[in-house]
């Protein structure tokens, strides 16, 4: 076979740079496409016919490919290299981000056999002499290793020679920890650049797209579908190919299919002459089964030629003569390591077609399944076939909410019609099997098979649980799977979930909740209070096992080995489970009688209650009793701050249940009535603070969100202002002190002059006794306050010094000791940002920006201003809004190393980078400061005298 060999790769001028030798070796885990690769070879022209005919067939494209089409086309020999329509997009879409940050990705979806990872390999072809492309081929158990060989690359050939590195992700879910771990080497090595270090070109094979990536402007979208411009190239090729295989070129399969417009009607003919026998089917017939369902239900994935050898039996002919009359729906290929062939179906349409046919001919899915594992499988299963199995089996998908019927769903999905979208409860594999197959114990089947024939392995048992729960409705037998799965992996918070989701519907179930809802009827029916504190207390043990595992799991020890991919969020289900249950607890026992929302809400005593309605057994529940108002404020104050703080994404919301829930919990048990025995005076303000949701130091920021009026906040502060008071003369509590401030800074928002309003020198001098006493060992609130309080104002001399670096290194190491470990990997957002004002008058709460985007587009629907805002803020169009730049004041700054330095008043202060990606060099910068919990940030980095690509 010819190989990429080559010895140069491009620099920013666009001329060649010569590497040697120790580079290359350095380079294990990327295929790279250097700048001369072929040049220096006489290829063979055989090998080159042998590759095309493979590609026409429908393997992947090798490099070969491109070259011997580029050099057939040059001399005037062959029409182009056919370009589907996305290329001139994606082209334009890398060329932009040429000019953009220090990282970027651009996504390519493509739905699976519509020439993706084609379009993509051709767009790193066809600039590999301006850019340096490569494409990750290497096992991804260390990020941190493949980032290194990125920049590597960049770097390769010295500082004058560097160039931005192109590379291509083949459906790896990677993306977002590669791209911080190649941050950190830029930061680390401390790399400074006038281009982009990398483009990821992310290549996604998702079977339905989703409507709102069509709205996204770096998403390239590839389907099942041509346009006619496509027709034609692909006609004036056909032309060219029968001339030039006169007799192959009928079993083209992944051209003709292309060609016909992914057209049903060929794919039914191609697969006419499929053996489907049920009984005494040859080896043959079998492997086909295997690979028709590995291809349709894992599209790109493959098996390896040595184990198809072994399944056939002794060796005898070559793999293509004992696979007759299929062979022609098969492809075989070269693995990239150029070791064991890979043998997969030549198209996924083949693939679902003979998936169709075997279940009509009464070789169901279920059946081929389980042969698979059983005949197939070995005792020792490859990682790459174990990763294949566990995705044909749990890995679940967005789906169309439709009759599940193959031929219109397939028109659905080439011609882009979709209707409701959604995930999918199970496998693709499973839910055909359950909903074609029509058969549920055959899922059981299958699942229960792979379960036990994969003992060490917790995501079969768990599938199988959420099945018999979700399907089968069958509590008993999903408690013991999820327990077993539990017990597979015991550290692992997101398997111990399926068990209290199995508890939480058992408990659903028998009070009949509306599942969508999670609303209790008003007419119970024959459940009793001992059974719902009963099935109760499961759900509640499961979810705090969760919410315990979930502690011990910290996100930089957490390892991707290629098959177990444990998040590296932090999990929240145990907690909102948690709260979920507690919710359904407090409407069906108060539905029985009204005299357990006092109760549960700690009013009045259980005892004398219990004995009224002669239920004694209840007394064993008394400490779940006792202890549920406590709990459910312990976990709702968690996502008070969860929520206030931080998002998924820069891009995504947390769903709008999951604060409505949180927030109706709270009022339940907390946040409505007084408990029992108050303990002091300051108890009675406290509740009442419960009850306007004012308690915490979130839930006083987000007061504005909520919308509270002058009233309500003056209340606030003095209810504050009372707890102070009462602390300070007791034992000088630390926090009531920091949450006055905090009321007096939002009350200022809405009403400047209030009477309730403390001096700002008066807030100053209450911080400043808590940093005379001790600067350290605070928690992050404090120190976001002494930012706010003391940031330096231009010309304006304070009384009090105050290191504000020292200050911003220790919130920094608060942050970490206090919520790092729940907000890994979330964004965390501005709360507070700096503005044009003087005093408190210079704080910009960030919901009186939202405010302005919402007025600037009054038109928008209630129910989408949030995406609307939401859009602004990640696209960064919000700094743009002449209303915005008016509010905000524009900090003056320096990059010195990848960190930015804030000017203020003859001081420097360190301050974090929004978007450390546009840190491009060392140099004068402009900005907008916020303050997150975190400290304090640069948004909107501008370099003023620089014309390159950071400004957007």
């Amino acid at each position: 076979m010819a190989h990429n060999k080559g010895s140069s790769l491009s620099n920013a001028r666009g001329r060649g740079s010569y590497v040697g030798s120790q580079i290359r070796d350095s380079i294990s885990l990327l295929d790279v496409l250097y700048a001369d690769a072929f040049e220096k070879e006489d290829i063979d022209s055989a090998i080159a016919k042998k590759a095309e005919v493979d590609f026409y067939s429908g393997a992947p494209p090798q490099w070969l490919n491109f070259c011997w089409a580029e050099k057939a086309t040059s001399a005037n020999k062959t029409t182009p290299f056919i370009k589907r329509d996305g290329y001139t997009e994606l082209i334009e879409n890398i060329k932009k981000q040429c000019k953009g940050d220090l990282t970027s990705t651009i996504k390519l979806l493509h739905q699976p056999g519509s020439g993706g990872t084609t379009l993509a390999k051709q767009v790193l072809w066809d600039m590999r002499k301006t850019l340096r492309c490569a494409v990750l081929t290497g096992p991804i158990l260390d990020i941190t290793a493949i980032a290194k060989e990125v920049i590597l690359l960049f770097t390769a050939g010295g500082k004058r020679q560097q160039n931005t590195v192109l590379l291509l992700l083949d459906d790896v879910c990677i993306q977002k920890n590669l791209q911080d771990a190649i941050m950190k080497e830029i930061t680390d090595r401390n790399i400074t650049t006038h281009m982009p270090v990398v483009i990821i070109l992310n290549c996604v094979r998702k079977e339905v797209i989703k409507q709102e990536y069509h709205n996204k402007s770096r998403h390239v979208i590839l389907r099942m579908e041509l346009s006619e411009a496509e027709k034609q190239q692909f006609e004036e090729k056909q032309i060219e190919i029968s001339r030039s295989y006169s007799n192959e070129h009928k079993q083209f399969h992944g051209f003709n299919i292309m060609r016909e417009n992914f057209s049903g009607d060929y794919v039914k003919e191609t697969c006419a002459l499929l053996d489907v026998r049920k009984k005494r089917r040859p080896k043959k017939s079998q492997l086909l089964a295997f690979l028709s369902l590995v291809n349709a239900y894992v599209p790109g994935s493959h098996l390896l030629q040595s184990q198809c050898q072994a399944f056939l039996g002794p060796p005898g002919p070559s793999f293509e003569q004992r696979m007759k009359p299929f062979t022609h729906l098969i492809v075989t290929f070269p693995s990239q390591q150029g070791q064991d062939k890979h043998v997969r179906m030549a198209h996924p349409l083949i693939a679902q077609q003979c998936v169709e046919l075997l279940a009509t001919a009464g070789v169901t899915r279920s059946e081929t399944a389980r042969n698979f594992l059983t005949d197939f499988c070995g005792e020792e299963v490859q990682q790459h076939l174990m990763s294949v199995i566990k995705d044909m089996l749990t890995k679940r998908e967005i789906t169309v909410n439709v009759k599940q019927n193959t031929e219109w769903k397939r028109d659905m999905l080439t011609k882009g019609k979709m209707r409701k979208e959604r995930k999918g409860q199970f496998s693709r594999l499973i839910q055909d099997i359950k909903d074609t197959d029509k058969s549920k114990s055959e899922c059981v089947s299958v699942l229960q098979l792979a379960s036990k024939k994969f003992k060490q392995n917790p995501f079969f048992p768990q599938a199988l649980a959420r099945f018999f729960y979700i399907v089968k409705k069958a509590y008993t037998k999903a408690e013991k799977w999820a327990k077993i799965a539990k017990d597979r992996d015991p550290n692992n918070s997101f398997v111990a979930d399926t068990l209290g989701q199995v508890y939480k519907n058992h408990f659903m179930s028998r009070v009949k909740v509306e599942q969508s809802s999670v609303r209790v009827p008003k007419q119970l029916g024959s459940i009793s209070a001992q059974e719902i504190l009963q099935l109760s207390t499961m759900a509640f043990e499961a979810f705090k096992d969760e919410e315990r595992a979930a502690e011990n799991e910290q996100g930089a020890d957490i390892q991707y080995d290629g098959i177990n991919k444990v998040s590296h969020i932090y999990n929240n289900r145990g907690l909102f489970g948690y709260l979920q249950v507690a919710n359904i607890v407090f409407d069906s026992l108060v539905s029985l009688d009204k005299n357990w929302q006092k109760i549960l809400t700690m009013e009045i005593s259980a005892d004398p209650f219990f004995i009224s309605i002669r239920q004694k057994k209840l007394f064993k529940y008394k400490p779940l009793i006792i202890s549920l108002r406590d709990e459910v404020e312990r976990k709702c104050e968690f996502f008070d701050g969860y929520l206030t703080y931080s998002k998924p994404n820069i891009k995504e919301n947390e769903p709008h249940y999951f604060q409505t829930n949180v927030k109706n919990c709270y009022c339940k048990y907390v946040g409505t009535c007084t408990p029992m025995q108050l303990e002091s005076a300051i108890d009675v303000p406290l509740q009442k603070l419960k009850e306007e949701m004012a308690i915490t130091f979130p839930g006083l920021l987000c007061c504005l969100n909520k919308g509270y009026d002058k009233s309500n906040l003056r209340r606030i502060t003095t209810l504050w202002g009372e707890i102070k008071n009462k602390k300070n003369k007791k034992d000088g509590d630390n926090k009531a002190s920091q949450n006055f401030i905090l009321a007096n800074i939002i009350l200022s928002k809405v009403e400047a002059a209030s009477s309730v309003l403390t001096p700002l020198s008066s807030l100053r001098r209450t911080l400043e006794r808590h940093l005379v006493a001790n600067l350290s060992n605070q928690i992050p609130e404090f120190y976001f306050l002494v930012l706010l309080l003391f940031w330096p104002e231009e010309h304006k001399k304070m009384d009090f010094n105050i290191d504000l670096n020292k200050c911003v290194l220790e919130m920094q190491e608060s942050y970490k000791n206090t919520y790092k470990k729940h907000l890994r990997s979330r964004y965390l957002l501005p709360l507070i940002f700096l503005g044009k004002g003087e005093g408190l008058s210079r704080l910009v709460h960030r919901a009186k920006i939202d405010n302005l985007l919402i007025e600037e587009n009054p038109m928008a629907r209630p129910e989408a201003r949030p995406d609307t805002i939401d859009q602004k803020w990640s696209s960064g169009e919000v700094w743009r809004k002449p209303s915005v730049q008016d509010l905000l004041l524009p900090v003056n700054g320096v990059v010195r190393q990848h960190r930015v330095f804030a000017h203020v008043d003859g001081k420097e202060i360190e301050v974090c980078a929004d978007q450390q990606s546009k840190v491009w060099k060392s140099g004068d910068v402009c900005f907008y400061l916020g303050f997150t919990i975190r400290g304090p940030v640069a948004y909107d980095i501008n370099y003023p005298s620089y014309s390159g690509p950071v400004r957007s």
